[in-house]
């Protein structure tokens, strides 16, 4: 007999007493993605979406509602027509985006296959490697990283993705991420105060607005919650 692992998600969300050790038992017993081993963060990125993985939970649920009602907002309110993005990921976050012209860049050539397929009638959208001479000449009057800069473990990674990224942009910069020293044991993230980096390398970059998360870091529900805010930039 086939068991329907839909069915036992909505029954066991539904009892009053057992339902977390039930969901838990759930969460056991369904079929993941394999973990990638981490040697450098682009690889582990790769060989995460190779796998089956996606992008992370912060692009799914009431996570990626927030994020993406933020952003809508602010490319309306500024009257935003071109965005690039560098860390697009698997297009999940994307498919809730109101934007007039957006370029996805990412290290991985799995995850942009993923978005070529999953906006292929899109014109609005195009999507590039961040190793092709492109990436470093395209230019847009916002751009953005979303979820990337704690995931960039390696010092010359950071800066070299932090200095394509106000290189980039024209008019404003919009950062979802952790702005902390604090540390995680978990091999492929690595906290960052990237304020300091904007202040001492990219003077010319003002902080015009921070967006707090209204979900905020709760290790006992790391799935709907994050350590990251929303850091809007323009360039004075």
């Amino acid at each position: 007999m086939t068991t329907n692992f839909q069915n036992i998600r909505g029954v066991v969300a539904q009892l009053p007493v057992i339902g977390p050790i039930a969901k838990s038992l759930y969460r056991a017993l369904t079929p993941r993605a394999a973990s990638p081993q981490f040697s450098s963060s682009s690889q582990y990125w790769e060989d995460r979406y190779k796998l089956g993985g996606n992008s992370g939970a912060g692009s799914y649920g009431r996570l990626a509602e927030f994020k993406a009602t933020v952003i809508n907002k602010f490319v309306a309110d500024n009257d935003i027509k071109t965005v690039i993005e560098f860390g697009s990921g698997d297009g999940a976050q994307l498919e809730r985006a109101r934007y007039p012209s957006y370029t996805g860049v990412d290290v991985s050539e799995r995850a942009v296959q993923l978005c070529q397929d999953r906006f292929r009638v899109d014109p609005s959208k195009q999507f590039i490697m961040a190793s092709s001479p492109e990436a470093d000449a395209i230019r847009a009057e916002l751009a953005m990283s979303l979820d990337v800069i704690y995931h960039l473990v390696e010092d010359s990674v950071f800066d070299h993705y932090m200095t394509r990224l106000v290189s980039a942009a024209e008019k404003y910069l919009c950062i979802y991420s952790s702005n902390t020293a604090r540390q995680s044991s978990d091999k492929h993230v690595r906290h960052r105060v990237f304020t300091d980096w904007i202040a001492q390398k990219a003077p010319t970059w003002k902080l015009i607005s921070k967006v707090d998360n209204p979900f905020p870091e709760d290790p006992a529900n790391p799935n709907e919650t994050s350590w990251a805010d929303f850091y809007f930039f323009q360039k004075s």
